[in-house]
C-alpha cells in the first residue's frame, strides 16, 4: 500500500469551497434577520413562506411543486415550518391531502421578507457585477456540463476504477 491510500482524501475538496461559501453567505441573511429581531427563522424558509403569501394557501404537492422540491423534503419542512409556528395545516381538497397556509406569525414578517429577498438579490446582483465571470453564468455552464453527463455517472465511472470500490 502507498502513502496515497493512507492519505485523507477529505483535505482537500473542490467541493467544501462551495458549501461554505454559500453557509458564509446564508449566514450573513440570518444575521440580517436577527438584526430585525425576526426570532427563530431560518434562511431555508423564506422561499416557501413568501410562496405561500403570494400564492395563497396549497397542498404540500403543490408547494413542493413551486419551490422544485420532493415531496418528502416538502413535508419535512412544512413540518419544521409548523413546529415554529410559521404556518399550519388544514384539511385539503381531499382526505389525503393537507393545505399549507400562513399564521399571524408569518403575515407579521412577510413583507419584511420580501423586502429582504429583493435586497439579498440586489447585493448578488451587485457582487455578480464586480466578477469577470458571473454565479449566474458559473451555474448556467455546471448545469449544461450535467446534462451532458450526470454528476451520477461522472462519480460511478470513477469508482468502477478504484478498487476500494468493489
Amino acid at each position: 500500500m502507498t502513502d496515497d491510500w493512507l492519505a485523507d482524501p477529505t483535505e482537500e475538496s473542490v467541493w467544501r469551497p462551495w458549501r461554505l461559501l454559500q453557509a458564509a453567505m446564508d449566514a450573513e441573511i440570518a444575521r440580517v434577520y436577527a438584526d430585525a429581531r425576526i426570532d427563530g427563522l431560518k434562511t431555508n424558509w423564506v422561499m416557501e413562506l413568501i410562496r405561500l403569501d403570494r400564492r395563497g394557501p396549497m397542498t404540500i404537492t403543490e408547494l413542493a411543486e413551486s419551490v422544485q422540491v420532493t415531496h418528502s423534503a416538502m413535508s419535512q419542512k412544512v413540518a419544521a415550518l409548523r413546529a415554529a409556528g410559521w404556518v399550519r395545516t388544514v384539511p385539503g381538497p381531499d382526505a389525503r391531502s393537507k393545505r399549507v397556509e400562513l399564521t399571524g406569525k408569518a403575515r407579521a414578517v412577510v413583507e419584511r421578507l420580501v423586502a429582504e429577498w429583493r435586497a439579498t438579490e440586489a447585493a448578488i446582483a451587485e457582487i455578480e457585477a464586480e466578477l469577470p465571470y458571473p454565479l449566474s453564468r458559473v451555474v448556467t455552464d455546471i448545469e449544461a456540463a450535467l446534462r451532458r453527463k450526470s454528476l451520477h455517472a461522472r462519480i460511478t465511472e470513477r469508482l468502477a476504477e478504484d478498487p476500494a470500490w468493489p
